[in-house]
């Protein structure tokens, strides 16, 4: 079954109907999937907040991977069996990208979460697209118009906007620490996995996906191994389990889907301009469900970041 929904072929495109022809224009509207893509990242932000003494940090990622894997078995089954010709070729790519791009990002995430500020990972986060058009440039020489890159730096200064809360004293007086180099090494790794979808098997996005989530959840068995021995571990609590479902059938699950079909349409540079919509989503988030107040340096930097898009598509 597509994440759309419907009767597909083995690229994931739509059999006939009415119905079908709706779906197939959402799945090629790249803004759409991934703004909801972006939207169920953000709302991780606002979980991440609630996770803490919920549940630890090396099972929350293997949950959520588990999780994620058991949809997929439910749901595209027959499209991974039907790629399987084609994915199993390709059997390294697939296990560096999940191993890295999601067991290694995730873990790095949560664990340099507990040494560093909320304001340090924003602005870390806010500097991928960077990493991934520099990739870009260096592996694949994709050439930027000048316009391209003025968008970018649109939407990192919106990301920075939110992520000092409107005051530039915020910003200067920041500290490298621990953290934030487990933060930098993971949005490398998320970088260096966007870019790798960029030559991914010509199968449907949701089969590759149920390969690399099956790989995330094994790899992450070691970590959670490692954390119970270190006696990091703690049953989670029942706020934790909700939380555990919401990101592996959200962030995990659908918001993956998404972002793989986004740079399928429009490649990896600028799907990864898309990227700074996180903390834009992460921020109203927290003003819904957190209760923070919605002020107007949130204003600034979401036009800042819808700006640096626009104009990064107009510069495709």
């Amino acid at each position: 079954m597509h994440p759309f929904g419907g009767r597909r072929d083995i690229k994931g495109e739509p059999v006939g109907g009415v119905l079908g022809q709706a779906r197939e224009a959402v799945n090629r509207n790249a803004w759409a999937l991934l703004t909801i893509g972006t939207a169920l990242w953000g709302g991780n932000v606002a979980a991440g907040r609630l996770a803490v003494d919920q549940v630890s940090p090396m099972s929350m990622v293997t949950l959520r991977w588990a999780l994620a894997s058991a949809l997929l078995w439910l749901f595209a089954r027959a499209e991974a069996r039907a790629a399987w010709p084609r994915l199993a070729p390709r059997w390294r790519r697939i296990v560096w990208m999940g191993a890295l791009g999601f067991t290694g990002f995730n873990a790095l995430f949560y664990v340099g979460a507990r040494y560093t500020s909320g304001v340090n990972i924003a602005i870390i986060q806010g500097v991928t697209p960077i990493f991934v058009m520099a990739g870009a440039a260096a592996i694949f020489g994709q050439r930027f118009r000048a316009l391209h890159w003025i968008g970018l730096a649109l939407t990192i200064l919106g990301a920075c906007v939110i992520a000092a809360r409107g005051d530039p004293a915020e910003l200067a007086a920041l500290q490298i620490n621990y953290g934030d180099v487990l933060m930098f090494v993971a949005c490398i790794l998320f970088a260096g996995y966007s870019l790798g979808l960029r030559d991914r098997p010509d199968v449907a996005p949701i089969a590759f996906f149920a390969a690399m989530a099956m790989v995330a959840c094994l790899t992450s068995l070691p970590l959670l191994a490692i954390e119970i021995a270190m006696g990091h571990f703690f049953r989670p609590s029942l706020l934790g389990v909700a939380l555990v479902v919401y990101v592996g059938v959200g962030p995990s699950f659908l918001a993956q889907i998404f972002y793989i079909r986004g740079v399928t349409l429009i490649g990896p540079a600028r799907a990864g301009v898309y990227y700074n919509l996180v903390p834009i989503w992460g921020a109203l988030f927290s003003v819904a469900l957190l209760g923070e107040p919605f002020r107007a340096f949130h204003a600034v930097a979401l036009a800042l970041v819808l700006g640096g898009i626009w104009l990064a598509e107009r510069a495709r």
